[in-house]
């Protein structure tokens, strides 16, 4: 069965949980207040596009390609992104709601997590190095045998991170946020005001 190509079209305001996207690569096209909630992504690539104010929570994405992939504004709970085509993969995110959603396994070195919120994210076994978590809230993620190395947390907060357990060389951290690498030593640090 041919695949549609689409290039460089606008989608705006469209519900694709009652009408699903048509399976094909999309290449350097916008998503604009999309609800893709439930949809099922499954096969479908998306090349150099970018999705803003859309609602993406529960999409299935089994093989879906993410390739330069920029997500703005998304409402993105419960996402398994390691079903994703692991070829490629290159995210951005600015803004987006993430929660409990999984990245297990996955390369995403370099990759940005500005202003979002990670509150019970998968993070195992991932590689992030060189990441850049600006202004995110980690509340109960997870980090096991991650590799977080040259990674940058110095604006991030509530995270909880074992350097025993991951691999932490060179990645920064505030003085504020030291308490998250120290959690499971069971000890009471105070800080001076």
């Amino acid at each position: 069965m041919r695949q549609e190509y689409i290039k460089e079209k606008a989608f705006n305001k469209i519900d694709f949980s009652q009408n699903p996207l048509i399976k094909g690569e999309y290449d350097s096209c916008n998503f604009i207040s999309c609800d893709f909630s439930n949809s099922d992504l499954t096969d479908t690539i998306f090349m150099e596009c970018e999705f803003e104010n859309c609602n993406l929570s529960m999409a299935r994405l089994i093989k879906t390609a993410l390739r330069e992939i920029r997500f703005r504004n998304c409402k993105m709970l419960g996402l398994h992104f390691e079903n994703c085509n692991k070829f490629g993969l290159t995210v951005s995110f600015d803004n987006c709601n993430l929660s409990h959603s999984s990245f297990y396994q996955l390369k995403l070195k370099m990759t940005t997590f500005r202003n979002s919120n990670l509150l019970e994210v998968d993070f195992s076994e991932c590689d992030l190095t060189g990441s850049v978590f600006d202004n995110c809230d980690f509340i109960r993620a997870t980090f096991e045998n991650s590799i977080i190395e040259k990674a940058d947390f110095r604006t991030s907060f509530n995270y909880s991170i074992n350097p025993e357990k991951n691999r932490i060389k060179k990645a920064r951290f505030s003085s504020d946020g030291i308490t998250g690498l120290l959690d499971n030593y069971d000890i009471e640090i105070d800080i001076k005001e």
